[in-house]
């Protein structure tokens, strides 16, 4: 039987279509990304662990499961994002959020705004990447359709006060101070407690805040302190770490459980190696940011732990007040999360003397 061969200018006309089919055959599934972060490799440590993320799953799944990485609210706000992601990644099937936009959607995520709930890096970096936090965050499937897959670093974690009137070496020093916060209550009980007065505000009405006095002072990591030019606005900054600013990574638990089982896998491996890989880059960003905080400030002043500890001990009875007789989070939760924090802090202290220190 003889070969039936199609007119060339039909077999030309064909190609287009045919390739289509095969790109859309190539490219069955798609994961959308959304971040507050700006999409810039050297001044944050998000975005850089989301490129390599992208890079990860698309070669894991031989191009089937594409990634594309929104950044600098190109979608949307926080919680608008993580409405999308809630209403079962649609259109949006991942997003990374601060605390406060989290507790708007998990409200047991109020746990992490303890004062001073952490000593150092790697302390905090155990307990987020550590059994317990796995095991708590699984409840934002039940309550926002949303599966877990880490936390970043907001801003570096450990925060620094700036003000215009003194600088703060100890607890006395807040006394009578008016402190921007979040809004968050949360953080409203923790400059309450200690002596200051707080003033919550929006982020875009922060700086005219500090302008006009409206506020005297404010805290954030060092690398929005200087990234944001805090130094022209206040004069004095001091390196307290009284909160750590975390921000959880979450995906669409519907969109999730559509994908292939080896598809969910190349997923959740390759996010758990973009926030190892951010760990390193967001302590090297903070210490380099408060370095220059030090050149750009008036004065610049780390707190030694034992006033540290100090204050800890004033601020943290007050947060627990407030976190379970106002916020109603049941008190055996709050005891659990402190004691894993302080098991995680010995337990990497011990090991690293085993190891290294005899």
């Amino acid at each position: 039987m003889p070969t039936l061969r199609l007119p060339k200018t039909l077999a030309l006309a064909a190609l287009p279509l045919a390739m289509a089919a095969a790109q859309a055959q190539a490219q069955s599934y798609e994961m959308v990304i959304a971040t507050q972060i700006p999409e810039n490799m050297s001044n944050n440590a998000i975005y850089p662990a989301l490129v390599h993320f992208k890079d990860l799953v698309e070669t894991r799944t031989d191009g089937d499961l594409t990634v594309s990485i929104f950044g600098g609210g190109q979608l949307g706000s926080e919680v608008e994002n993580g409405s999308e992601v809630q209403a079962g990644g649609r259109t949006l099937q991942s997003t990374i959020m601060s605390s406060g936009a989290m507790s708007s959607f998990y409200g047991d995520y109020q746990l992490v705004t303890a004062p001073f709930l952490f000593s150092n890096w790697r302390q905090a970096w155990a307990f987020f990447d550590g059994p317990w936090f796995a095991d708590f965050m699984k409840g934002t499937i039940d309550a926002a359709d949303m599966r877990y897959l880490g936390t970043f670093d907001d801003g570096g974690g450990f925060v620094a006060f700036t003000n215009n009137k003194r600088l703060i070496k100890t607890v006395e020093d807040l006394d009578g101070l008016n402190i921007r916060t979040e809004e968050n209550p949360a953080h409203v009980a923790i400059m309450q407690s200690l002596g200051a007065s707080a003033t919550p505000l929006p982020w875009g009405e922060l700086i005219t805040a500090l302008e006009t006095g409206l506020a005297d002072g404010q805290f954030n990591a060092p690398v929005l302190n200087t990234t944001f030019n805090f130094d022209a606005v206040t004069d004095y900054t001091t390196l307290t770490g009284h909160v750590y600013n975390s921000a959880p990574w979450v995906v669409s638990e519907s969109w999730f459980q559509e994908l292939p089982e080896d598809y969910q896998d190349a997923v959740v491996t390759s996010a758990r190696e973009a926030i190892t890989m951010s760990h390193g880059m967001s302590g090297a960003l903070a210490t380099a940011s408060w370095q220059e905080s030090c050149e750009r400030f008036e004065e610049c002043y780390i707190m030694p732990t034992a006033e540290r500890e100090r204050m800890a001990d004033i601020a943290r009875p007050a947060w627990q007040d407030w976190i379970v007789n106002d916020y109603g989070m049941d008190e055996s939760l709050v005891d659990d999360m402190l004691t894993e924090v302080a098991r995680v802090g010995d337990e990497t202290a011990e090991q690293d003397i085993a190891r290294y220190g005899q």
